[in-house]
């Protein structure tokens, strides 16, 4: 079987590999920085604390050096990354760390304006809240839209009010909704995040918030995150009390399928585990071997002889729950 938006025969997903050499011909790698910006759950412009599941670092724990300047920053990233792909000469910018639209204006275009005129900067993508999202800072990134290639990337995580209590999350599903709307007007991209393995959430429900997401928001790209639990993070207490089950590998890499399943086949898969420190997480441990992982979901895929879509949620008639 091959799967339309790859040319890769093991992969039976849209990979943002494959969108990246459809844009732009060649193979680009994000650069990640830590743009310096708060979050609002953590600073107390709507609570504090951040998210149950957020390190002290936040999701920067992998940038080598986040307190550089920013061009500093994006030099010794491409270093690093040249290392393993010494070829490639053009690269998407990624404000990954923390909220990176939770500042006024000005200080926005001036963090994001030092780095994307750098030598093969040909894209920008930006990591924030749907809460987050003025007027004026959309209309910025309408404008940097009609300059390069944008990706607007949107913690949403669950699509449930209780699990987003929880983890502290400190904004509702209805703000998402108008988010992703707000950015769909200037016809900016939009990737949303979702995290697997959060308290209290069953299999089922974690089908219903890929089937929601998919069907309530225009997005063009998902990103699939499992449960980190990391040392020093409130949901610790959650752990210790047995309000939190980590998931196993083998149930997580069959749940990864279903879900592949329901979504759109048009629709970018940038991510479908992530990144840890190995000295601050506490667990899954099977989680740090992340291409153990990823090869896992390639199997299950083709021995189910599946691929991205084959119960594609947007189609009439069709049970995502099943």
């Amino acid at each position: 079987m091959s799967f339309q938006y790859s040319n890769d025969p093991n992969k039976r997903f849209h990979t943002l590999n494959y969108a990246f050499r459809e844009e732009f011909g060649e193979k680009i790698f994000k650069v990640t920085m830590d743009g310096g910006f708060d979050c609002p759950n953590r600073d107390g412009t709507v609570a504090r604390g951040g998210c149950t599941f957020c390190s002290v670092s936040g999701s920067g724990d992998m940038i080598i050096a986040p307190k550089d300047p920013l061009p500093v920053q994006y030099q010794k990233e491409v270093t690093r990354m040249h290392k393993k792909w010494p070829d490639v000469n053009n690269y998407i910018v990624y404000f990954q760390n923390f909220t990176n639209t939770h500042a006024p204006l000005e200080v926005i275009k001036h963090r994001f304006e030092q780095v994307v005129n750098e030598e093969g900067v040909v894209g920008i993508s930006i990591g924030t809240r749907p809460d987050c999202l003025p007027d004026d800072v959309v209309e910025y990134l309408a404008e940097l839209n009609e300059r390069m290639y944008l990706w607007v990337e949107l913690g949403l995580q669950t699509t449930y009010e209780e699990t987003s209590r929880k983890i502290n999350r400190a904004h509702d599903y209805q703000t998402y909704l108008d988010g992703v709307a707000k950015l769909r007007k200037h016809n900016i991209r939009v990737c949303t995040h979702l995290i697997n393995g959060l308290p209290g959430e069953t299999h089922e429900m974690m089908l219903e918030n890929v089937r929601r997401t998919i069907l309530d928001s225009d997005i063009q790209g998902i990103k699939i995150h499992l449960l980190h639990l990391m040392k020093n993070t409130r949901m610790m207490r959650d752990y210790a009390k047995g309000e939190l089950k980590l998931m196993e590998q083998d149930e997580y890499v069959k749940l990864v399928c279903d879900q592949l399943e329901m979504i759109p086949p048009e629709i970018i898969v940038h991510r479908l585990t992530g990144d840890a420190p190995r000295d601050t997480l506490v667990g899954p441990m099977w989680s740090l071997k992340k291409w153990e992982v990823l090869n896992a979901i390639d199997k299950e895929m083709r021995e189910r002889d599946t691929y991205q879509g084959a119960k594609n949620v947007r189609l009439s008639g069709v049970d995502s729950s099943c």
